[in-house]
């Protein structure tokens, strides 16, 4: 008697919040129903619901939700420019990526990644002065570099031409972990609430009051060297 053939598996059209939560939990481990609902609540997602009311995913909504978060996470990216780019996407426009004057990436939001010889190699730039930069703070001690480090070390060899070495720019990282500082104290009540949603609305503040420092800072720099040249 030949052994009855068995159907493949497929797998479900729709998912539920507790299987989403799973699907993501290896990149995105603190992701939390409430963080769902937040950014629901937000219109960065909008998921079905099923005849009892319960939130219903489909493959595409998982994939949306994957782009935010790593929108957030690895370009600290705020709630309203995530919004805007996905509201072009839906209305079937090829928006650049955000800050960049590049095309829209994959909706996997992925990144290159650089080795440090590769590194060195797109920014031409010398080992010691990439030591240098890592040795005062300015630059990650890391195996993979993105386009973040790639800007930073290139702005560091122009610099370098000037006479503008890493070690001058040090009092720059002191500065930056002052304001980081100031920012987290004044949300310190918002992260101390004990749902998710406040951490993630407080998550978000942070990168709204960072760049409004990176505004003033700005404009200080402006202002300085106006004096110089007068």
């Amino acid at each position: 008697m030949l052994p009855q053939r068995r159907e493949p598996a497929t797998l479900p059209t729709t998912f539920s919040i507790g299987q989403v939560l799973g699907r993501l939990a290896d990149d995105f481990p603190e992701l939390s129903p409430s963080k769902l609902r937040f950014l629901e609540d937000r219109g960065l997602i909008q998921p079905a619901r099923t005849a009892s009311g319960y939130r219903s995913f489909t493959q595409a909504d998982i994939e949306r939700i994957t782009l935010v978060l790593l929108m957030q996470r690895d370009h600290y990216l705020p709630l309203k420019v995530i919004r805007k780019y996905l509201a072009d996407l839906d209305a079937g426009r090829e928006p650049a990526w955000p800050g960049t004057a590049a095309g829209a990436p994959s909706i996997l939001g992925t990144e290159r990644r650089f080795t440090r010889d590769e590194l060195l190699a797109e920014t031409e730039a010398k080992a010691d002065l990439l030591n240098d930069a890592v040795s005062n703070g300015l630059m990650p001690a890391t195996d993979a570099y993105d386009e973040t480090a790639v800007a930073t070390l290139k702005a560091l060899v122009d610099l370098r031409v000037a006479g503008i070495e890493p070690r001058h720019l040090r009092a720059m990282r002191i500065a930056a972990e002052r304001e980081i500082e100031l920012v987290a104290n004044a949300l310190l009540p918002m992260r101390r609430r004990p749902d998710a949603a406040s951490r993630a609305k407080a998550d978000e503040r942070a990168i709204e009051l960072a760049n409004r420092i990176e505004t003033v800072r700005s404009a200080l720099v402006k202002q300085a060297l106006a004096k110089h040249a007068s």
